[in-house]
């Protein structure tokens, strides 16, 4: 079984040519598409997908010397990192800077760099890769912005909250409803500073003149970078936490992050590190921050003010791409993470920003060419840039003192074509990424939503449901000329995706359509529900499990719309955890809602795939359509796609947990806590009767390919054991693509009973697994190669049924 997986990813990694060379004379062949599957697609629909190798034109002379502790890894493509090194000198020898620092790294290896010189006046130093620079305007997004993201995690404030709240004054004017958010988005409303026409100076005088601005334009409507709403985001941190900005921020941010040489107001006996910024009077600005503002207000300042270097600022990434947590200290929740590094800005703005980071705006030339949508950084006016591409765990900082000795020095080219080189020496990952990846929805926006017009829809999805720029599906059909929007239907978890057990209909307060639960009394659409409908379309994300219940959802609604003659559209949507490995044991027996279907536990298809499926097997009289998607490729991870990530349920918060949970998911109806009610379900699972030091040693001991096991206690706020301290394990992914996640549940499940036969209640352990066999071979103590022979015969007639419905 493992044998065809691997030749699959063989095949959709490298080409058909490969599997060709590899079974010459085997009478190897490729699977065509049932006729069933080419029908449900309209025109215009992509063929299995072949994948080429990238043309880049890469030479043994292109080497380059190693110049890092570490030495450039395999991580970067041979040659990738001196046309970095080429494109930083070209620069210094043009005049747009005088030097600079380079720090990029992939998947955890790094390749760090100074360029140039320091100082060129009034006396030369040699640039070195500890050299700290004003960061000018990356302050907003290193200090300021997590700063206030720290008092919203404390439930100190609110982001949509009035900015009048917090600042009673800034109500003048006609601000009254400019909020908190508005100044995180840049869409307040403000200009983009202070004047400074005037002489005065201070803190208070300056949140005095901030407070009195007018607004220019109202506020969520226009996109207009200003410097006014982050000095008045760093006075609400002072007012709210008791603290001045630097001191709440060092404390909250730089300390717990080890960021020994990031502050403001550095002490003097940092002046030699410091690169000098533009001359002023009689000497050249070092340690004093350049920015005009901040100087008049002392240094410190919520838009600009803090000094740092390529190392700390390369701590601050790793804890981004790491959800917020750095060598085991956890500075934000992972939601945390996720709100201030998705699209934040109001609907309908062409400029897309986070909370406080530049995502895709008129500011993002540090995204280059081929960083993707869904990745987020910042500029700082002195040369500074940080980005950060968490699809492929890849970050870039460029640090530079350009207007040194003037301001004539100019980077915004330089971080372009540095981000471009970056992705490109990185290919592999990037190249799956070039153009992202088109869900359904993306598709059939596109398309103008001509294949709905004319029919009155019902909408069964979630907050899953969006393009990928997060715009709602139920907003983008509510919107349309072309679609006729009549009414929601709500899956588990709510429309919102927020909420556990029974859900009651209500009414979506955006457009007034009345929702329609699919998880409460009923879990299909009622005949009652379909009157007056022509179409149902579901759009809403899987995550490749069995158990897993939208897909179960889909397929009561398409048995509902059979019955009463309606047409059902699937907006596809890519298998995250990708579309080749299969695992697990065939659903045996009856069906219910957490197993709909005969399928394993780990499927690899699509939505769409998975419908074509039900209702050809379930033999069901059904107009059925599928919109596919554009673009992806099976042997890919959702962090190859460019879309956004978005948790598909409360416990669902990242790839990694997805990539997981067909494994530890079978657990769950056993008396062990899988990590719900902590900030990393499925990731974590014990229960108060396992000794964590010796259960992480025999899980290790085992070698289960693709993981690691770490010892750990702790105590649930909810579910399973909750508020009761438990021990087990942390499972760290260290290689997904040997990683197959139901043999990691069973494992876990045999060293359970082996160890604690007494305490483990394994009453429910086939309520999801749905295997009788492999539960009796577990309680025995079998081997995992007698659990999965016994899987081989339903698994390869699965593989050879599902064959018939694959689209892409």
């Amino acid at each position: 079984m493992r044998l065809f997986v691997n030749i699959m990813k063989i095949f959709f990694h490298y080409g058909f040519t490969v599997i060709v060379g590899l079974f010459v004379g085997a009478g190897c062949q490729t699977a065509s598409h049932s006729q069933a599957a080419s029908s449900a697609l309209s025109s215009g629909q992509s063929s299995k997908p072949t994948t080429s190798i990238p043309s880049i034109e890469v030479t043994e002379t292109m080497g380059v010397q190693d110049r890092s502790p570490e030495g450039p890894s395999s991580a970067f493509l041979s040659g990738h990192l001196l046309l970095l090194d080429q494109a930083v000198e070209q620069a210094i020898q043009k005049g747009k800077l005088p030097g600079g620092v380079i720090w990029f790294q992939h998947q955890g290896k790094p390749y760090h760099r100074a360029y140039g010189q320091r100082s060129v006046a009034p006396k030369e130093e040699v640039m070195t890769e500890d050299t700290i620079f004003d960061a000018a305007s990356l302050t907003k997004v290193i200090a300021t912005a997590p700063s206030i993201m720290k008092l919203v995690e404390k439930n100190q404030m609110d982001l949509n909250a009035p900015v009048a709240k917090y600042l009673p004054a800034f109500a003048a004017k006609q601000k009254e409803n400019v909020t908190i958010r508005h100044l995180m988005t840049h869409t307040s409303g403000l200009r983009p500073g202070l004047s400074l026409r005037e002489p005065w100076k201070g803190i208070p005088e300056a949140i005095r003149r901030a407070c009195d601005e007018s607004l220019i334009s109202p506020p969520g409507t226009q996109f207009k970078y200003s410097d006014i709403n982050f000095i008045l985001l760093g006075e609400i941190v002072s007012r709210i936490s008791g603290k001045p900005l630097h001191q709440f921020a060092s404390e909250e941010i730089f300390q717990p992050l080890k960021m020994g040489h990031t502050r403001f107001l550095p002490p003097a006996e940092w002046s030699p590190d410091i690169a000098p910024t533009t001359k002023l009077k009689d000497d050249y600005l070092r340690g004093v921050v350049h920015d005009p503002t901040s100087r008049r207000m002392g240094g410190v300042a919520g838009h600009a003010g803090l000094f740092t270097c390529a190392a700390d600022l390369a701590r601050f990434a790793q804890m981004m791409l790491g959800q917020g947590m750095l060598d085991g200290v956890r500075l934000f929740n992972p939601d945390t993470v996720s709100l201030m590094t998705r699209i934040q800005s109001p609907k309908g703005l062409s400029a897309k920003r986070g909370l406080g980071w530049d995502i895709d705006s008129p500011y993002s030339s540090p995204r280059g060419y081929h960083f993707p949508i869904g990745s987020y950084g910042h500029t700082g006016w002195t040369g500074t840039s940080i980005w950060i591409i968490p699809q492929t765990d890849t970050f870039l900082i460029f640090l530079s003192n350009r207007n040194h000795p003037t301001e004539e020095g100019t980077v915004v080219a330089l971080r372009r074509t540095l981000a471009t080189i970056a992705a490109n020496s990185v290919w592999e990952s990037f190249s799956d990424l070039g153009q992202p990846v088109l869900n359904g929805i993306d598709v059939l926006k596109e398309q103008g939503f001509r294949r709905l017009r004319g029919l009155k829809t019902g909408l069964i999805t979630n907050h899953t449901g969006h393009d990928r720029f997060r715009t709602s599906t139920i907003d983008l059909l509510h919107t349309s000329k072309n679609v006729q929007l009549e009414k929601l239907f709500s899956p588990e978890h709510g429309i919102r995706g927020q909420l556990d057990g029974k859900i009651e209909d209500g009414v979506d307060t955006q457009t007034g359509l009345k929702i329609l639960s699919l998880y409460g009394e009923h879990r299909q659409p009622q005949a009652s529900d379909l009157d007056g409908l022509d179409a149902l379309v579901f759009d809403i994300q899987d995550i490749g499990c069995r158990f897993y219940t939208y897909i179960s959802t889909m397929g009561l609604a398409m048995e509902a719309a059979s019955k009463a003659g309606l047409k059902f559209i699937v907006l596809d949507r890519a298998n995250p955890i990708n579309g080749i490995d299969v695992e697990g044991p065939v659903l045996q027996g009856e069906t219910d809602f957490v197993g709909f279907h005969s399928i394993p536990v780990r499927h690899g298809m699509t939505v769409g795939e998975l419908a074509l499926m039900f209702m050809h097997e379930k033999g069901l009289d059904l107009d059925l359509e599928i919109v596919p998607v554009s673009g992806w490729k099976r042997h890919a991870y959702f962090d190859s796609t460019g879309q956004p990530w978005t948790s598909p349920s409360p416990n669902m918060r990242n790839l990694k947990e997805a990539i997981l949970y067909p494994g530890i998911g079978i657990l769950e109806f056993t008396s062990l806590s899988v990590g719900r009610g902590t900030d990393t379900p499925f990731e974590v699972v014990g229960a108060p009767f396992i000794r964590d030091l010796e259960f992480a040693e025999a899980l290790n001991a085992l070698g289960i390919e693709g993981v690691a096991f770490t010892p750990i206690q702790f105590t649930p706020s909810a579910s399973v054991f909750k508020n009761e301290i438990c021990q087990g394990v942390y499972i760290s992914v260290t290689d997904r693509s040997l990683l197959h996640s139901v043999e990691i549940g069973v494992q876990i499940a045999r060293t359970l009973h082996a160890l604690y036969p007494e305490s483990w209640n394994t009453k429910n352990l086939n309520r999801l697994l749905r295997d009788e066999p492999t539960q009796r071979h577990i309680l025995s103590g079998s081997e995992l190669d007698v659990i999965e022979s016994g899987w081989n015969e339903n698994l390869n007639s699965f593989i050879e049924r599902r064959s018939a419905f694959l689209l892409y």
